[in-house]
């Protein structure tokens, strides 16, 4: 009896830590594509690249998010609209509402039903969690991933992608774990920062990730994208994005200009590098130069 409790011991042990394990993967969308922007300028490269995943210009039919704006802003995205009309994008809608109760309407999520694409403006990304999250918009919003469409985000509406949120506190985005944390799950056991460089947020991630070590942590500059189409994603922009992860970090002897090769707490990844989420590490090394056309 006693050799049967401690095989059964064993084994629920084994079975928890296996289970553990899996839950903490980070797992993209199984369907489907994300495009998940820094931040600031987008040069054509992303927009086509958008829209190339939406089924390109003649057959995308875009939905545009603003609710992340302010509340004068919200009801209109004429930048983004604008962007996309330039490229011959024709089907267009903007859906908005700060209510919830809205958000679980038929009638609201219609246009949804019908998206290829869908863009998430940037502003304080946790307008877009009281707005949407765990509501018919928010199912329909992973329906267009499960058609093989894509959702897109820049700024704050990157960090609603992934499943943690930082910077999502309602007194200030300088606050990194606030009284908003739930994104929209679109990328598992990911948090998601931007305007990395720029804003020099190259070590703001770090304390992020020794807090919630199952995290992975991605850093996006402005004018810098990564694409995610499964379990792998590639950089395309003019910028860097940062890999923030526990083990990097757990390791590291002291906090240098965050370059793996020195043993830093972060590492940087550039333009055509690819990277495994599942296992956490990059596929090819070398990114390619400023201006280098892709191959």
């Amino acid at each position: 009896m006693k050799k049967q409790f401690v095989f059964l011991f064993l084994s629920l042990t084994l079975l928890a830590g296996l289970t553990n394990a899996q839950t903490s993967q980070t797992v993209g969308p199984e369907k489907g594509s994300l495009v998940i922007v820094g931040g600031g300028a987008m040069g054509p490269e992303l927009w086509t690249r958008f829209i190339d995943l939406a089924g390109g210009p003649a057959n995308a039919n875009i939905v545009i998010i603003p609710t992340a704006g302010e509340d004068s802003s919200a009801n209109s995205a004429p930048r983004e609209k604008e962007k996309l009309l330039s490229l011959g994008v024709k089907n267009i809608t903007i859906l908005h509402t700060r209510d919830p109760k809205v958000a679980n309407q038929e009638s609201f999520v219609a246009p949804l039903r019908k998206a290829t694409g869908v863009w998430f403006v940037g502003g304080r990304h946790w307008r877009l969690a009281d707005s949407y999250l765990n509501t018919l918009a928010h199912k329909e919003f992973n329906a267009v991933l499960s058609r093989g469409g894509v959702i897109g985000g820049t700024s704050a509406g990157a960090t609603i992608i992934g499943s943690f949120m930082v910077r999502g506190d309602t007194k200030g985005n300088s606050i990194m774990i606030g009284d908003h944390t739930q994104g929209f799950d679109f990328i598992h056991n990911v948090t998601i920062d931007q305007h990395f460089l720029r804003r020099n947020r190259q070590f703001d991630l770090i304390e992020v990730i020794k807090t919630r070590p199952e995290l992975l942590g991605i850093a996006i500059d402005e004018g810098t994208a990564i694409v995610v189409q499964q379990n792998t994603f590639d950089v395309i922009g003019n910028s860097y994005v940062g890999i923030y992860e526990a083990g990097q970090i757990a390791n590291s002897t002291k906090y240098p200009s965050g370059q793996n090769s020195s043993g830093g707490p972060f590492y940087f990844l550039g333009k055509g590098q690819k990277f495994d989420l599942q296992a956490r590490k990059v596929i090819n090394q070398q990114p390619q130069r400023v201006n280098e056309p892709a191959k």
